[in-house]
């Protein structure tokens, strides 16, 4: 009238899961209860009779109970012997593995317990016991299981483990908690207890005498913290457990599930991404000035690399994932791709004229500095990010248009609405994160198809089932439309404002951002293999400031930070080009300026103000919101110039009509996106003082 329970606990069959980096060897974290289960098999011989002497020597032969155990165990506390428990491994296990039977100690209980013990006995075979048991039993360390004891005691597998080792194990089995890190009396209790399982072994057989004398008390590893993780490996195991929740794993599931995760991160260019920031940043760099990068394959989708922030930065949001910044200039791209998608190319000329009076907006909407540029092709628009050209290109192709081609680009339809319906809406308005920005600029490497942004590659569960994971791919725009804003934006790292991101060994697309009062600042930028986006802000929402570097814009810290990763990250990788683009605009009404003089259409006008575009002194040195400083030189040979800068810096402008982040849209840090009162003041060039 007893029946053997038909479920299990599921304490005792709970499985932790693995998280691996993107090689599937490495391993990135461990979630959940330390388990993992091992086939009876691959237990040593040594380790099955260690714990068969210390628990129950009568195993093999009982009928899953004994009586003499139970007054065995009686008389041993009495005595303090306690060299074994008065169950048999089969009520052990029945009593931890079954549902229904919990560990009060009654009569009922107990008898209970002894009948469904009598039942297993006679239904299963003494080794599946004898295996269960093994990997249901807690070891102490946070140990479920034989092969999680063996790691966590010697860190190594179980078949790996000496006789002393197993016997130590068997020992720990009846006092996990107080020989778990054994000291002082503890210590001198393990020995004693290890060294009667040794004397059992030899009582039993398992040992010879000669054995028995030669054994010596192994050494204990050092205990750590189950699944403690450091720096970047939280931001880390945080973004996988949200998509895998996203794609329809409980956290039960993660925790107890026995799942083997297959990651997008590559160990080496995660240590990259943080080694450059480190790198690039001077020491004096304040606390509250926060660094984010993102490295995205345009093949796949996969982010194999980011930064999101310093240990001391670390709390409700990351620098990479969960920041929301306002993308400035940075989203030019896509209202030039949305342009070359819809019937215009290359050498379209649009009104870069200041100011521009567009009849949506309230008021005129300038340049830096009432900068006129007359009517320039789309090419001198995006090297030298005008803004007024942007939002008469906007206006002309539809800025529905341009939110369409920045949604299947990978930026969220949340943080676009409201925006569209503003002027300024190319001008970068909307706030997205440097993951979202990398993923959208990896479009236009990967030839105008977007594949879905995501960190986790596969997911084997317990069963080993593996689900490979495939990636929404969304066609953007067409080929030729891609490889044309692909061509514009290499004009910005060549000769633009990102030659501080210029990469000798192979060609380099990109654009900068700065807005307003340079709370946001960013260099985005990709070879064929790969998109990275570098951002930088304040916690407190305010104009970033580098101590001997001055107000920082996209084309200074941020591009060398891009520099300086992807010189590391495409080390050794095959120099790929981008497609051509289209021949009509490219050889017909543009090419390169010449090196040493300014970047300028031919039909552009210049300020009344200035006599020569070539002089890096003329001009007024006010700075504008939302735009990125354009260069007057050609660069130098190292790319460099004044940290990464040559020529006059100039910040484009944030119209007065520009709106700012709504309320409700995923935010960073409280205020950001702003908008603020112009700053008049700063240094030019953002080189340390002293410097020529």
């Amino acid at each position: 009238m007893t029946p053997i329970p038909d479920s299990t606990q599921k304490s005792a069959t709970a499985e932790g899961s693995v998280i691996y980096y993107r090689d599937g060897r490495t391993v990135l974290a461990r979630q959940g209860v330390d388990r993992r289960n091992v086939e009876l098999a691959k237990v040593p011989k040594h380790v099955r009779d260690a714990v068969i002497a210390a628990e129950n020597r009568s195993f093999y032969n009982d009928g899953g109970v004994s009586l003499k155990g139970t007054a065995r165990a009686v008389w041993s506390t009495v005595t303090g012997q306690q060299l074994q428990g008065g169950s048999t491994i089969t009520q052990q296990l029945v009593r931890n593995y079954y549902s229904g039977l919990s560990q009060e100690r009654s009569v009922t209980r107990k008898f209970k317990e002894i009948l469904i013990a009598m039942k297993v006995d006679q239904s299963k075979s003494k080794d599946w016991v004898l295996e269960q048991y093994l990997n249901t039993i807690y070891f102490g360390r946070g140990a479920n299981g034989v092969q999680s004891a063996a790691r966590a005691y010697f860190g190594k597998d179980v078949d790996k483990l000496t006789v002393a080792e197993g016997a130590y194990l068997a020992a720990v089995i009846q006092q996990p908690s107080r020989f778990a890190d054994p000291e002082g009396a503890d210590l001198d209790a393990a020995r004693s207890r290890w060294q009667a399982v040794i004397n059992a072994m030899g009582q039993t057989g398992a040992l010879s005498r000669q054995q028995v004398a030669a054994e010596r008390f192994p050494v204990l590893k050092a205990p750590k913290k189950p699944f403690e993780l450091k720096g970047q490996g939280q931001y880390m195991l945080d973004q996988v457990t949200a998509e895998l929740n996203r794609r329809g794993y409980s956290d039960e599931t993660i925790n107890s599930g026995g799942l083997k995760i297959v990651t997008t991160f590559d160990k080496k260019l995660m240590t990259a991404a943080e080694q450059a920031v480190k790198d690039v940043l001077p020491d004096s760099t304040p606390k509250k000035v926060r660094t984010g990068l993102a490295a995205v394959d345009p093949a796949t989708g996969e982010v194999v690399a980011f930064y999101g922030g310093r240990h001391d930065q670390v709390g409700d949001y990351d620098n990479a994932f969960s920041a929301k910044r306002m993308a400035g200039s940075t989203f030019k791209p896509y209202t030039l791709a949305a342009a070359l998608d819809n019937g215009f190319d290359l050498s379209t000329r649009v009104d870069g004229n200041s100011p521009l009076r567009v009849a949506s907006a309230d008021k005129p909407i300038p340049n830096d500095s009432g900068r006129s540029y007359g009517q320039i092709n789309l090419v001198s628009a995006t090297q030298n990010s005008v803004n007024t050209a942007f939002v008469d290109l906007g206006q002309k192709v539809g800025l529905d248009k341009v939110a369409e081609v920045a949604e299947a680009a990978g930026i969220p339809k949340e943080q676009l609405q409201g925006q569209q319906a503003y002027a300024t809406f190319p001008l970068g308005v909307s706030s997205v994160s440097a993951v979202q920005n990398a993923s959208g600029f990896s479009t236009f490497a990967n030839k105008g198809v977007h594949m879905e942004a995501h960190v986790v590659k596969s997911v084997t569960d317990g069963k080993g089932e593996k689900k490979t994971v495939k990636p929404v791919a969304t066609k953007v725009v067409s080929e030729q439309a891609a490889a044309d804003t692909v061509y514009a934006m290499q004009q910005v790292v060549k000769y633009g404002t990102g030659t501080a991101a210029r990469l000798y060994d192979r060609p380099v697309a990109g654009k900068t951002g700065t807005t307003d009062d340079s709370k946001n600042v960013w260099f985005n930028g990709f070879v064929p293999q790969l998109a990275v986006a570098v951002n930088m802000f304040r916690s407190d929402d305010q104009t970033v400031t580098i101590p001997g570097y001055g107000t920082q814009f996209g084309g200074q810290l941020p591009a060398q930070i891009w520099r300086a990763f992807m010189t590391e990250a495409m080390a050794g990788e095959p120099v790929e080009e981008f497609p051509e683009p289209s021949q009509y605009g490219y050889e017909s009404s543009y090419s390169p300026p010449d090196r040493g003089r300014d970047v300028r259409d031919q039909q552009s006008t210049p300020p009344a103000d200035q006599n020569d575009w070539g002089n890096p002194d003329s001009g007024p040195t006010d700075q504008q919101p939302f735009g990125d400083p354009a260069v007057t030189e050609a660069p130098t040979d190292d790319g460099s110039g004044d940290n990464g800068r040559t020529g006059r810096d100039r910040q484009d402008e944030r119209p007065q009509d520009a709106p700012t982040a709504p309320s409700d849209q995923p935010q960073g840090p409280p205020d950001e996106g702003r908008d603020t009162q112009r700053d008049t003041q700063r240094d030019n060039l953002g080189r340390p003082s002293g410097t020529g």
